[in-house]
C-alpha cells in the first residue's frame, strides 16, 4: 500500500478507496470505463449499483474517475489530483455511508472542490426509513419496536436538542447516525449540487448529484422547533414568517427538486412530499405549525385575511399578471384558499385573483366575508393544510 505525506503530520493512503486500482483510474493510458468496471468489480459492488454508477458519466480516455471509501473530509482534500485533466474529476464515487461522518457538509464540500464543472458525485446513506426497516426485521417481534424507539430517541432526537447533542457526539463521535432522505439530499443542495438520481441497493440509498456551483458551505446548520421562512411580502419585500417546524432538516434546499419529482396535488401542495415528518403532519392537521405566525400579525408583516405568503419557488409558478397584483397587497394569516377550497394550481390562482379584485373594491367587507366562510369550512368541512 502506497502513502503520501499530508499536512499537520497526518499520513494518508493513496488508495483511500481500499483497492489497488487508483493508478488505473488516474493513468492517462487507460480507458476510464474499463478501469472503473474493474475497480467496481473488485469492490463487490452489485450489478444494479454498477449500472447506476456507470450511467452517470460519459466515459472516454479523458474522463477522470475516482473511487473512494471514506468518511473523512481530510482524506478527500488530500486525495491525488487526476493526471488526465487540471479541471478536476468528472466522476467521484464514495462507497462509505455518510451515517459515519461527523461533518457531512464538510465532506460534501470537499468532493465539490475536487470535481470539474458539472462533475458527478455519487455517495450513499442509510436513511432512517431504511434503518427502521432493518431494525424491525433484525430483532424479534416486540423487542424490535422497543429497540427502534430507543435507537430513534438517541440517534435521531438527541442530535437535534441543545446540550443533548453534545452528549451524543461525545459518545458516538457522529458514527452510525440516523439521517433522513430529506436531510441527505438537502445537505447536497446546500453544498452546491443538483440532485440527479437515486437508487436503493443493499439496504442503502445511493444518490447521484451534479456539481452546480463552487461550495464553501461547511458549517453545520442547527435546527430547532421554531423556524423563520423567507417569504414575499407587499411590494416584493422579504419577510421572515415564523412557524413550527414540520419538515426534516435541510428540507428548504430541495423544494425545486421535490416539485420536479412529484409536482402538485389537489390543494396546491407538493404531492407525496417526503420532507414532512410524522409530527409535522399532526401539526399541520390542527394548524399548530401556524401559531407562531401571530408574531408576524403583531409585527404588521401579515394581516388577518389575505393571500398566502409564498416562497420564491412557489411564487415563480404563478402567472405574471397575478404576481404583479399580489405584490400590491399584504399577505394574510387566513388565505382565500379556505373559503373557496380550490384543488389545482390554476384554481388557486383564480381564487386569489377573485379575492384581490374584491378586496381592492371593498377591503373591510371582503375580509369579513372571507373570514367567516373560511372559518365555517375549517369547522364543518374540516378543511386542512396537507
Amino acid at each position: 500500500m502506497h502513502f503520501f505525506d499530508a499536512p499537520n503530520g497526518r499520513t494518508v493512503p493513496e488508495n483511500i478507496y481500499q483497492d489497488e486500482l487508483l493508478r488505473n483510474l488516474t493513468n492517462t493510458e487507460n480507458d476510464s470505463l474499463e478501469a472503473t468496471l474493474e475497480a467496481l468489480s473488485s469492490s463487490d459492488v452489485s450489478g444494479p449499483l454498477k449500472q447506476f454508477i456507470i450511467s452517470q458519466a460519459d466515459f472516454n480516455k479523458s474522463t477522470c474517475v475516482a473511487l473512494l471509501k471514506t468518511s473523512d473530509a481530510f482524506n478527500v482534500q488530500h486525495f491525488p489530483d487526476c493526471r488526465k485533466s487540471n479541471t478536476g474529476y468528472n466522476l467521484m464515487v464514495n462507497l462509505k455511508s455518510i451515517n459515519d461522518t461527523r461533518l457531512i457538509n464538510k465532506l460534501f464540500s470537499s468532493f465539490n472542490e475536487k470535481l470539474a464543472k458539472d462533475g458527478i458525485f455519487i455517495g450513499c446513506v442509510e436513511t432512517y426509513q431504511l434503518r427502521k426497516k432493518r431494525i424491525l426485521q433484525k430483532y424479534p417481534v416486540g423487542f424490535n419496536y422497543i429497540y427502534y424507539f430507543f435507537d430513534y430517541l438517541f440517534k435521531r432526537v438527541f442530535p437535534k436538542i441543545m446540550l443533548l447533542d453534545k452528549l451524543y457526539f461525545f459518545i458516538t463521535a457522529g458514527r452510525n447516525r440516523a439521517i433522513s432522505e430529506t436531510e441527505a439530499l438537502g445537505r447536497l443542495s446546500y453544498c452546491g449540487y443538483d440532485i440527479v438520481d437515486s437508487l436503493i441497493d443493499n439496504k442503502l440509498m445511493y444518490f447521484a448529484a451534479k456539481k452546480k456551483v463552487e461550495s464553501f458551505k461547511t458549517k453545520e446548520k442547527s435546527y430547532g422547533v421554531f423556524l423563520k421562512l423567507p417569504r414575499r411580502g407587499k411590494g416584493g419585500k422579504r419577510i421572515d414568517v415564523y412557524k413550527l417546524r414540520t419538515m426534516f432538516p435541510y428540507s428548504e434546499y430541495i423544494q425545486g427538486y421535490v416539485y420536479k419529482q412529484n409536482h402538485l396535488q389537489s390543494g396546491g401542495k407538493f404531492q407525496n412530499d417526503f420532507r414532512i415528518s410524522l409530527l409535522g403532519r399532526f401539526f399541520r392537521k390542527y394548524f399548530l405549525d401556524e401559531i407562531p405566525m401571530l408574531i408576524n400579525l403583531l409585527k404588521g408583516d401579515l394581516k388577518l385575511v389575505g393571500v398566502r405568503p409564498l416562497s420564491q419557488q412557489y411564487f415563480s409558478l404563478y402567472s405574471e399578471e397575478l404576481k404583479t397584483r399580489r405584490l400590491k397587497h399584504k399577505p394574510g394569516l387566513i388565505p382565500p384558499y379556505y373559503a373557496d377550497l380550490p384543488e389545482t394550481l390554476d384554481e388557486i390562482q383564480d381564487s386569489e385573483e377573485k379575492y384581490l379584485i374584491a378586496h381592492e373594491k371593498s377591503p373591510f367587507k371582503t375580509d369579513v366575508r372571507y373570514f367567516f366562510v373560511a372559518f365555517g369550512n375549517i369547522l364543518i368541512k374540516k378543511a386542512r393544510s396537507k
